[in-house]
């Protein structure tokens, strides 16, 4: 594609519209890969995608599968637009010197994209984990419950109608007692995760989509956009699912009946390795890559047909 600038509005716009679309898709997936992500050896309540869908179907209703997605839904729009216009907006700048962008210059502009995504990023994944994970927590005790077990998890023991708060509830709580910085635990693993991904994807995808581009000046067809972003997505949410389960288990504030607690990404890290193996970094990994190749194909079919810059064409015409 050939550096037209494109305005920060419609890249705003764009990048919203595509979060919207693509969350509202995948949502599902995503809440199936928290809880598997979260379950730890000997207190298994799902042993895969399709399983922990239907248990939670069963459970909590068709719309269980949508716990948090409010919250997403809310953020969503923000974090997309901060990541895709701070792309390319370090793009732009890296490449002033009217050279092409070297891998180098293209990774250093990712690293931006991703740092300054953190802003929305970890408040939004703070609140949508437990909303999501309180399902499995509540489905934990009712098993505990059932088969006659005394629980030494205080957050299990607790009565069922404590199991279900809203994002203003959780979000009041963190506030009252830890301040800001209670909606931003995990900061340092959720940049562990979003800055090396966006190292991988953005570069990636630029590269993938080239490919499809018959000439630098013209756009790359849309269905090319789309697998490149599918592709891009799913590479590197596999690449990082270490560090995406490490900041799962730190952002979760509730947890199952004998389930660890950590004090840190060293710690959290350490406790995985010991008590669940290697294997346990990649829990929830192909749920993960399911989320994102359709997330982001999406993302950047949206933005490459700029859907904004047609609305915001419309509005002078009906000025006039």
């Amino acid at each position: 594609m050939a550096d037209k600038q494109i305005s920060l509005p419609a890249k705003l716009i764009n990048g919203g519209i595509a979060g919207l679309i693509g969350v509202t898709c995948v949502f599902p997936i995503d809440l199936a890969k928290t809880r598997l992500q979260n379950q730890q050896n000997g207190q298994r309540m799902y042993s895969s995608l399709s399983d922990c869908l239907i248990k939670t179907i069963r459970s909590e209703g068709y719309f269980g599968m949508y716990r948090g997605a409010a919250v997403n839904l809310t953020l969503v729009t923000p974090e997309k637009a901060i990541k895709l216009a701070a792309n390319d907006f370090f793009r732009y700048h890296l490449s002033k010197d009217g050279k092409k962008l070297t891998l180098l210059r293209e990774m250093l502009a990712g690293c931006g994209a991703g740092t300054c995504q953190v802003i929305v990023t970890t408040p939004m994944e703070m609140l949508k984990i437990q909303l999501q994970d309180a399902g499995r927590i509540e489905a934990q005790r009712k098993l505990m419950a059932a088969q006659g077990q005394p629980s030494s998890s205080p957050a299990a023991a607790k009565p069922a109608v404590e199991k279900r708060p809203t994002a203003t509830q959780i979000t009041r709580e963190l506030l009252r007692s830890k301040g800001i910085a209670g909606l931003y635990k995990g900061l340092g693993a959720t940049l562990l995760r979003d800055v090396p991904f966006s190292i991988v994807y953005f570069p990636l995808f630029a590269n993938l989509n080239k490919l499809g581009q018959k000439d630098p000046n013209v756009k790359a067809p849309f269905y090319v956009s789309f697998l490149s972003g599918c592709v891009a997505g799913s590479t590197a949410a596999v690449a990082v699912n270490p560090c995406d389960v490490i900041k799962t288990r730190l952002q979760s504030l509730q947890r199952g009946v004998n389930e660890d607690t950590y004090s840190g990404i060293l710690d959290c890290t350490k406790k995985i390795w010991q008590r669940e193996g290697p294997l346990a970094f990649f829990k929830g990994a192909y749920c993960r890559a399911l989320v994102i190749a359709p997330l982001f194909g999406i993302a950047q079919v949206v933005y490459f047909v700029g859907i904004a810059e047609f609305l915001l064409d419309l509005l002078p015409r009906r000025r006039a």
